[in-house]
């Protein structure tokens, strides 16, 4: 069976705040609108379009949606499925020269969809669309710095917003942010973290102290209680996680014990990192929250891919810790080995999380190259693991729709807040037992 994949990747300004996201696609053993042919292009179109309908509808709400669509997408009336102010409707060359898809594009235009051109250039069949355009979109790879330079000053003129794609490195992203690129994409931005929130000397706080004994084989309550006692801003993101609609109480916790008692140490273990965000304060709400958002991908992406995988040396709940700590090293600033020296994790996790080696480091390595869409790596380690490449995306919006929805009913509420349950909460208890399951 070919392989289908669907990837979202950031789109960040420079500020580092996320201004939407990169809908990728890859079938047929084709990337997405790369076969112009007629049937190519219907079956790939078939493709987006069931799997836009029936499964990612819910985990791409709420954002803002850049996506390429081909002649077929756009007859199909593709970009309806969408909010227009969640979408921003991505077209090519191979849309531009078609005598019929630019009718469509106009159209979507009208009805007040946003519009970006790929790969845009100065020429005449380009600047035809400049009224109907709101983002052009620069390739770093294959545009001189003079060029780039060039493009981004007669856009800006012309009131577009310029997006500079395939960035890979810091040299790249310097150079794109110095030539007034308005926000940029690729795997360097994807992976980008403004700042280290700790110093080395964090390794000996009562946070990561309490990260340690949490992840013990038999965790000691006494001393977890104790840890966090000493810490206000633990004890309060302790509380705040334990009355949070999640966990759908009908009387709130109002000590420790009852706090760590509501949550279960799985529980703690697993959601570790939420305890960090109130430790976090110098740096900005939106690091804070894609830092966390990251962990929680990673970590939920880990725990599902392990049940289809063969031959694991690991737990799906240790699977879980190896996507949550592989965030580490943008928590402290220090070399990964040396944090992890310090956690009482498996050893093929921390081979796998510092040398990428053995069965848990190919899938630390598949969940990387999904997150990059790196379409050849994700099928040779799903193969080599044993996973059938067709459930890989389906599980990857199903883990993005989790996460969302825990950061919604985790943000911004009180420890003091009651916590009579309501719709919300049900849902969120239904959610729980996945989240035992995880913790085993």
């Amino acid at each position: 069976m070919a392989s289908k994949y669907i990837v979202r990747q950031p789109i960040k300004d420079v500020s580092g705040k996320i201004l939407g996201y990169e809908i990728l696609y890859y079938g047929e053993n084709q990337a997405f609108s790369a076969d112009n042919s007629s049937a190519g292009d219907f079956a790939s179109a078939d493709t987006v379009y069931s799997f836009l309908t029936q499964n990612s509808t819910k985990a791409l709400k709420g954002s803002l949606n850049f996506m390429t669509f081909t002649t077929a997408l756009l007859m199909r009336k593709t970009p309806r499925l969408f909010d227009r102010s969640e979408l921003v409707i991505q077209i090519d060359d191979s849309v531009i020269i078609h005598p019929l898809s630019m009718r469509f594009v106009d159209q979507f235009a009208r009805e007040g969809y946003k519009i970006a051109v790929n790969e845009f250039e100065f020429a005449p069949r380009y600047l035809t669309l400049m009224d109907s355009i709101d983002y052009i979109k620069i390739n770093a790879e294959t545009i001189s710095p003079a060029s780039m330079r060039n493009t981004i000053e007669i856009a800006h003129s012309m009131n577009k917003k310029c997006i500079v794609t395939n960035i890979e490195d810091e040299a790249g992203y310097q150079q794109a942010v110095n030539m007034g690129a308005d926000a940029l994409e690729g795997t360097y931005v994807a992976e980008r973290v403004t700042t280290k929130v700790h110093s080395s000397a964090y390794l000996q706080s009562s946070f990561f102290q309490l990260m340690v004994a949490v992840t013990r084989d038999e965790p000691d309550v006494d001393e977890i209680e104790r840890l966090i006692s000493m810490d206000a801003s633990l004890t309060f993101g302790l509380l705040k996680m334990a009355n949070s609609a999640y966990f759908a109480l009908r009387h709130r916790a109002t000590t420790i014990h009852q706090a760590i008692m509501t949550l279960g140490l799985g529980q703690l273990k697993q959601w570790i990192y939420l305890l960090s965000a109130s430790n976090m304060d110098n740096t900005d709400n939106s690091d804070t929250e894609e830092f966390l958002k990251l962990s929680f991908m990673r970590a939920y992406f880990c725990s599902e891919l392990i049940k289809h995988a063969k031959d694991m040396p690991i737990s799906r709940s240790e699977a879980y810790l190896m996507g949550m700590f592989s965030t580490l090293n943008y928590l402290v600033d220090a070399p990964l080995e040396e944090i992890l020296e310090e956690v009482p994790v498996a050893d093929e996790i921390k081979a796998a999380l510092i040398r990428k080696e053995g069965r848990c480091g190919k899938l630390y390595e598949l969940v990387l190259s999904y997150e990059t869409a790196n379409w050849n790596a994700i099928t040779t380690y799903a193969e080599e693991l044993g996973i059938p490449n067709q459930v890989i995306t389906n599980i990857y919006f199903t883990c993005m729709e989790d996460v969302n929805f825990l950061w919604d009913q985790l943000s911004n509420v009180s420890p003091n807040q009651e916590s009579e349950p309501d719709e919300a909460e049900t849902k969120a208890a239904d959610a729980e037992p996945g989240m035992a399951e995880t913790a085993e």
